[in-house]
């Protein structure tokens, strides 16, 4: 395409035209003053002096033709998708996905002539997206949250051509701009690219749904502490939902999940809010599930529960210690476990028995009944962990009580069986509820306990277990001599045998002395021992100062608390775990972890599904990525066993649509004020073929300049003009 034009000389300055066109117009001024003095000839004297005076200026400023050989080329415009999971929610048969894919179909043809880039946007700044990815049930690159306002500042940061219009294709339910913002604000937040900004709202009309909103939580969540969960209800589409029940359980593996809170929400102009107060025993990740009885007519199930994650830490560990007489071992351990200030202690030890007669009254005396009926119902779940040591379950009625201790383990309780003659078999605890939550089993046997000495073995996992790493430092792999050795059987399956004894055997293979094991939430710790005192007071003992004790028992009960220092590695999700999309889970092993990566993942619950396993021989260094596939929504708990080493436990949930799905409601009048502030046009989908498209720009490709007359020309007809002039001034009686 050609266009033809004229311009002055390429040499001269725009202020040197503009004097030029100054001093032409006061010449011509003062010849028009000037002619007032004529006799005759007014008309010509007139004319040749504008003439010679235009002539003057066209050989100072030497006029050129200006001829562009060029194209046309279409506006850039920038088409942004909402990337929320939000959009896959079902609209009158239809994904709001579905229509936005038709939507961008459309901009397509309305903007043929227009280079077209298209973008999803969702919580940071806007990527590049192939419409084929928004067909129905493509979840790639799916986020929670739809941010608008940082999509529209990366565009405007990034270098390049700026857009001459931006559309946005939406449901309008955007985490920024905030609903409640006003034009001002609005303004601010997407008005960075100082261009229109178009909107195709893709759903105008809220469902039927009930659903859970929002759920908060006052102050971080700590053991054995109440928190107040703040839940928010919503009713939307017309649905009539009145008074909708809201019950707070809390997931675990292998039992019943256990009820925390109930109530009832009174929803009033469809929403409302219910404060429930939980109490979560167990520090670590926890899994807790919020869920309403949603009425008649709800068309979205799926936000009728959440299912969250939280860390729950500690204030400090509240251990209950019992000892069925004061020896010894009994005494350092008390005294190692008061002297810890990260430990809140209740210790009892037996120091008369029902039988024995004191020659005093009870209110004579000082000491007081064991109260097994108290601590061992009423009070027990308030306890991090339990210390049984050396205390026969039978004579001191603590047998009657051992499935409640047994469900307390498994709910997420740690125990700990210190050995002595009235221990583990000598105390009456085979083949009672509480021997199933034990790592060993604890076989019939005439002989519980063994007077013999010796010195313990580790085992390649008890090199390897961070739980010993402090105390192996010290010592390496030596051990002292031990003044005798409870009778165990066979580590169950899943247990970790950290030290063995040299001689005696539990069927074909070495009897565990130390051994790990988990069962159900918790964890339990086989000790059958009562010489660790040893590790304080003695020859050994004082190559250290006696610092290998504490190293023993700060690994032991470290682990038995889940203390990250003591896990062989760390687990953490990548992202959301969302049903439909693919789950991932990092794992980083900690310094000196060595051997190959086994990961196990089962669903908490009562019925836990069949485990899901993924093995890596040979893992390479650093961090490791190991995918799940698509899991169903619920709670899961995730083993992964770096070589010999215990176990390290991690526990997740796994929502369907999550956070993106808990507000169902479109928010099309926001998409309206979007496009009202920066000079858009507010559309439908059904109706893209309203939006204008901006003009196209001109592209020049070659530009050819020629002068119009020589300078020389000019020249001679400025002489000439002006020669005429005088003249007609002479004749005119003006010379």
């Amino acid at each position: 395409m050609n266009t033809r034009s004229w311009a002055f000389s390429g040499d001269l300055s725009t202020s040197e035209v503009i004097a030029v066109g100054v001093l032409l117009a006061l010449s011509i001024v003062l010849l028009l003053v000037e002619l007032r003095r004529r006799e005759r000839l007014g008309g010509a004297i007139a004319a040749s002096g504008i003439l010679g005076t235009l002539m003057l200026s066209f050989a100072v400023l030497r006029p050129v033709r200006v001829t562009i050989r060029g194209s046309m080329v279409g506006p850039r415009v920038v088409v942004l998708v909402d990337q929320s999971r939000r959009l896959l929610l079902d609209n009158q048969g239809r994904t709001r996905r579905q229509r936005a894919l038709d939507a961008v179909k459309q901009l397509q043809r309305q903007f043929s002539d227009a280079r077209l880039s298209v973008l999803g946007f969702g919580d940071g700044k806007a990527r590049p997206l192939d419409p084929a990815s928004l067909k129905t049930g493509d979840s790639a690159d799916l986020t929670a949250d739809s941010d608008l306002a940082a999509a529209l500042s990366g565009l405007a940061e990034s270098p390049g051509e700026r857009p001459r219009a931006v559309v946005v294709v939406s449901d309008g339910r955007l985490a920024r701009p905030a609903a409640g913002a006003d034009d001002q604000a609005l303004r601010h937040a997407v008005g960075q690219l100082h261009v229109p900004i178009d909107t195709v709202s893709v759903a105008e009309k809220a469902p039927r749904d009930a659903s859970i909103r929002a759920v908060h939580a006052a102050g971080a969540a700590v053991a054995h502490q109440a928190l107040v969960l703040t839940v928010e209800i919503g009713c939307a589409g017309g649905l009539d939902c009145g008074d909708v029940p809201v019950r707070v359980r809390e997931l675990r593996h292998g039992v019943k999940p256990a009820l925390l809170a109930k109530g009832v929400a009174h929803v009033e102009n469809g929403s409302a809010k219910l404060e429930l107060s939980i109490t979560l025993e167990r520090a670590g990740n926890r899994v807790v599930e919020i869920s309403i009885d949603a009425p008649d007519g709800d068309t979205i199930a799926a936000n009728d529960r959440r299912i969250l994650t939280f860390a729950v830490t500690r204030d400090r560990i509240r251990v209950l210690h019992v000892a069925g007489r004061p020896t010894y071992d009994v005494r350092a351990l008390r005294m190692w476990l008061k002297s810890d200030e990260s430990v809140d202690l209740v210790a009892f030890f037996i120091l008369r028995t029902d039988t024995d007669d004191p020659g005093a009254s009870d209110n004579e005396l000082a000491l007081i009944p064991f109260p097994v009926n108290e601590l061992f119902t009423e009070h027990l779940p308030s306890f991090d962990a339990v210390v049984l040591q050396d205390i026969d379950a039978v004579r001191y009625r603590l047998a009657r009580h051992l499935p409640e201790l047994a469900h307390y383990v498994e709910s997420g309780g740690g125990l700990i069986m210190v050995g002595g003659p009235s221990s583990f078999i000598g105390g009456g605890y085979a083949g009672t509820a509480l021997e199933r939550v034990l790592p060993v089993k604890l076989p019939d046997s005439a002989r519980p306990f063994d007077t013999s000495a010796f010195v313990p073995r580790y085992t390649d996992a008890g090199r390897a277990a961070p739980a010993l790493h402090s105390l192996r430092e010290l010592y390496g792999d030596d051990l002292p001599e031990m003044p005798g050795s409870n009778t165990l059987g066979a580590p169950r399956k899943g247990s970790i045998v950290l030290w063995n004894h040299p001689d005696r055997k539990a069927g074909d293979q070495p009897m565990p002395v130390l051994a790990l094991g988990e069962a159900g939430d918790g964890r339990s710790i086989a000790l059958g021992v009562d010489g660790t005192h040893e590790l304080a007071f003695s020859e050994m003992a004082a190559k250290a100062a006696g610092r290998g004790y504490g190293a023993l028992w700060d690994g032991l009960l470290g682990w038995l608390m889940r203390d990250p220092r003591y896990e062989a590695a760390r687990v953490q999700l990548v992202g959301d775990c969302i049903t439909g999309e693919p789950t991932t889970l990092e794992v980083s092993r900690l310094p000196g972890m060595q051997g190959a990566i086994d990961l196990s993942v089962e669903k908490l619950g009562e019925d836990p599904s069949k485990p899901l396993s993924r093995h890596i021989d040979k893992p390479p260094s650093g961090s490791v990525k190991m995918k799940l596939g698509s899991l169903e929504p619920g709670g899961y708990t995730a083993r992964v066993r770096i070589g010999a080493a215990p176990a390290t436990r991690f526990d997740f949930s796994c929502e369907k649509g999550g956070e993106a799905w808990a507000d169902s409601r479109p928010d099309p009048l926001r998409l309206d004020r979007i496009a009202d502030v920066t000079g858009g046009r507010p559309v439908t989908s059904g109706s893209v073929g309203e939006l204008p498209q901006p003009a196209s720009t001109r592209i020049a490709a070659e530009r050819h300049v020629s002068p119009m007359l020589p300078a020389w020309a000019w020249a001679l007809l400025a002489s000439l003009a002006l020669g005429t002039h005088w003249l007609a001034r002479r004749r005119g009686g003006l010379a």
